[in-house]
């Protein structure tokens, strides 16, 4: 167990560097690049068996226990160390990242986004999966922080080098929020390693916030929620994302809403709230009420995008509902109790899933008439998926309405955790606020609901396609290989939510009440 996670963390990188390396003349296939890219699916591959072989050998009876667990001496002078371990809170984040990584890389070999080199491509995608999957795996603030900077790098070339209109503005908003948010983080964690004289987020979490005076952990949570409320992203400091999404190539806009929105909101739950409850406490209605704010803007900024004539986006549109979705998990962290910690952790899941889904069929979409722009689309000579490509349409209409919250599927049960928990937050927090919080946010799974039936009747719905027009493609198998998983997983959890909850609930219960042991 300890080798696999090791592996799991390490591999993409080795990979990465194997991936620049001349190819083996046996091994070279048709060609080199595909030999490369061949490398990646193979690469990737692994690290997802290991990550599910590491997930059938968790003890499931003790989830909440720290396992598969790394501790070596690194920096002796600040007593940093190489500590790694997964518990039912990061496991699935794992293998979440893990998955997303291996379709993103599986797509990728069938249709490389025009750009740089594709070993260039391959290395950058293997190292944003290693500092990823570290990111969830060390329990070290000093590594943490490091992890969570690893991916800015990769996912920035990604953007700038095989993104589309605009990239390079938009790879620079990107490095430069997530890099001005990271500095105000860093001081957070120091702040938190030096009053307390250890940089181990396990016995940090034990501790409970009892090393740290009251003041001390409000100005530690002001200070890595700023960093990590940016990658999250939160409202009002989101305004790098839809430009990131929508010159991002398609694989990149999936493992960024899929895997790097949730390190922020993975470093609340790990972080913040078991080692400053008290900062936590101070701060969560005003968390909650920026989430909650989060959740009408970006529902209201799509509505904008999906009515006639505005020209908007279908990938911008997306990325905006990523503002409103992690809105719902910001609210369910805020009420620091165990229902809505849950609701978040599974709607972190479900929403890697679903948006996941959905940036690979709209850029399905988009390659296949050269625009994602609404109205375009919509237009006399438009979609109209379901008489054109009538798989395509279903599988775009199946993830819009899992993204609304339709009971039966993964979108539902976060969301509606995370309310339930703003109903009853816990002890010391306002009732009446979180309840006001509650009704805003169920008013905006309405307009959630709106935007993607409106999105789902101007882009799936029309006649046939009339005699003499240019037939569209349906799902190649490539797309139905990379897609199916995620197809599956969203019923599964959507059916079968205990098998998430089961994981993470006795986690999240021995978190709040003083940490992992």
């Amino acid at each position: 167990m300890q080798f696999l996670l090791a592996l799991i963390v390490a591999g993409p990188l080795l990979g990465a560097v194997a991936a620049l390396l001349p190819a083996p003349p046996g091994l070279k296939g048709k060609s080199p690049d595909q030999a490369v890219l061949r490398h990646g699916v193979t690469v990737t591959g692994v690290i997802l068996l290991a990550a599910l072989v590491l997930a059938l050998g968790f003890d499931h009876d003790q989830p909440s226990k720290m396992q598969a667990t790394t501790d070596i001496s690194w920096i002796r002078a600040l007593d940093v160390r190489i500590h790694l371990g997964v518990d039912g809170i990061s496991l699935p984040l794992l293998v979440l990242t893990a998955l997303l990584t291996f379709l993103c890389a599986l797509y990728s070999y069938f249709k490389l986004p025009a750009g740089g080199s594709p070993k260039a491509f391959v290395a950058l995608l293997l190292v944003l999966e290693s500092g990823t999957l570290a990111t969830f795996a060390v329990l070290d603030l000093v590594l943490f922080f490091l992890a969570f900077e690893t991916v800015l790098i990769p996912m920035y070339f990604l953007i700038a080098r095989w993104g589309g209109e605009g990239r390079q503005t938009a790879a620079w908003k990107f490095i430069l929020y997530t890099l001005l948010g990271s500095v105000v983080m860093l001081l957070g964690l120091l702040l938190i390693g030096v009053k307390a004289g250890t940089f181990d987020m396990v016995a940090l979490a034990t501790d409970n916030g009892r090393g740290l005076t009251a003041s001390v952990q409000v100005i530690a949570v002001l200070a890595i929620g700023l960093g990590l409320a940016v990658k999250t992203p939160m409202w009002p400091l989101h305004s790098w994302l839809p430009d990131a999404h929508t010159a991002a190539p398609t694989v990149g806009s999936v493992l960024l809403a899929g895997v790097l929105l949730k390190m922020g909101t993975y470093g609340f739950v790990r972080i913040v709230l078991p080692i400053a409850p008290e900062g936590m406490q101070t701060l969560a209605p005003y968390l909650a009420a920026f989430a909650v704010a989060g959740i009408i803007y970006g529902s209201l900024a799509c509505l904008a995008l999906a009515r006639p004539g505005n020209k908007g986006d279908l990938k911008r549109l997306i990325a905006y509902s990523s503002v409103g979705h992690m809105g719902f998990v910001l609210l369910g962290i805020a009420t620091m109790t165990p229902t809505g910690v849950n609701g978040a952790l599974f709607a972190n899941i479900a929403h890697g899933l679903v948006t996941g889904l959905l940036f690979f069929l709209v850029g399905a979409v988009k390659d296949r008439y050269g625009t994602a722009d609404l109205d375009t689309l919509a237009g006399a000579t438009g979609a109209a998926l379901y008489g054109r490509a009538p798989r395509l349409g279903a599988l775009l209409a199946f993830a819009a309405v899992a993204s609304l919250g339709l009971p039966g599927l993964a979108g539902f049960w976060g969301e509606m955790l995370a309310l339930f928990g703003a109903f009853d937050p816990a002890e010391g927090l306002s009732r009446p606020a979180f309840l006001t919080f509650m009704a805003i946010g169920a008013f905006g799974t309405l307009l959630t609901a709106a935007y993607l039936l409106i999105v789902v009747r101007r882009v799936c719905m029309g006649g046939p396609r009339p005699a003499g027009e240019t037939a569209i493609a349906d799902v190649q198998g490539y797309e139905f290989a990379a897609w199916t998983p995620l197809v599956a997983l969203t019923v599964l959890a959507g059916l079968w939510p205990a098998v998430l909850l089961g994981l993470t609930d006795p986690a999240v219960q021995q978190l709040l009440a003083g940490g992992p042991r």
